[in-house]
């Protein structure tokens, strides 16, 4: 063992608080983690974490010991990038986490035509609608759909993404159609859970913002749930394009109150500040926005 692997194992274990994570994460074993960290305070000559068979914690010279070890693997990273920046061909792992149905739908075949472009490049994609902390978490880039709150992370907007409302053909027959959003209320509406306000609704209402109470018996936690059962004429739906597009196009859905529509929560690819983008990620980003183009596929219904 070199110091820097147990140096970078030893933040990895501060940072995710257990050795099985941060193996996991350096894709080592547990056994592995444990004797690296073990051998990097015999090394040091003192104890960095308590450890019990329940917790783990930094002692006090630990703490002292992970904030100068952190910036030292940052500024190696930046010099890594650095001299990276001046190959033409990215090489290594790139970490990326996105959205689940919006990774499940678009990024799972495209990872797959970037990676036959780049032989020495191999994917790590974590698919999840939780908000992942790119610094904490060791991540190169994220997809991001909606407003960014993360003034410390770079963006780049990748393509537009209305969310529109839509109902199945079948179920407006049965329902009739909503003529103004304010008509939503005597319509049965799927509640998507994962949105900030799931039983108010943006509408652009005589020139003005705002927010149509709605109500609904089926409540879940997934855009791509609610476009299931939009299309089995549960009820109507408020929907990203990138989860509908398809089926609209297609005639399946059918988007109303579509002259009301409010938001454009733009698809982004954010990454950490560094002086030096690796081109790993320059790449990987350029190749999306390439691909998206100008008028992405779920927007030209």
């Amino acid at each position: 063992m070199d110091t820097i692997d147990g140096m970078r194992t030893f933040a990895a274990v501060a940072t995710a608080g257990s050795f099985t994570a941060a193996a996991k994460k350096l894709g080592i074993s547990t056994n592995l983690a444990s004797k690296y960290v073990a051998r990097l305070e015999d090394r040091l000559g003192v104890r960095l974490m308590n450890r019990t068979t329940r917790s783990l914690s930094l002692t006090e010279v630990g703490q002292a010991y992970f904030a100068r070890c952190q910036q030292l693997l940052d500024d190696l990273e930046d010099l890594e990038s650095a001299v990276q920046h001046v190959q033409t061909a990215p090489r290594g792992t790139l970490t990326v986490t996105a959205p689940q149905t919006f990774g499940e739908m678009y990024l799972t075949g495209l990872i797959a035509a970037f990676l036959e472009e780049q032989p020495g490049l191999s994917v790590d994609l974590t698919l999840t609608d939780r908000f992942v902390d790119l610094v904490d978490e060791g991540f190169d880039l994220a997809i991001r759909i909606g407003v960014l709150e993360d003034s410390s992370l770079i963006a780049r907007r990748l393509a537009d993404n209305r969310i529109v409302a839509c109902a199945a053909p079948a179920y407006l027959a049965r329902a009739g159609k909503p003529a103004r959003p304010e008509d939503l209320k005597d319509h049965a509406c799927i509640i998507d859970t994962n949105v900030r306000s799931p039983t108010r609704w943006p509408f652009r209402v005589d020139g003005a913002r705002q927010m149509i109470p709605v109500e609904g018996r089926f409540h879940v936690n997934s855009s791509r749930a609610v476009r299931d059962l939009v299309l089995e004429g549960v009820g109507v739906g408020l929907c990203p394009a990138y989860a509908v597009g398809p089926d609209v196009g297609a005639g399946r859905l059918t988007v109303i109150l579509g002259e009301f529509c409010a938001m454009d929560v733009a698809v982004h690819a954010v990454y950490p500040h560094n002086r030096y983008l690796a081109p790993k990620v320059r790449s990987f980003v350029d190749f999306l926005a390439d691909r998206f183009g100008p008028t992405p596929v779920w927007e030209r219904f």
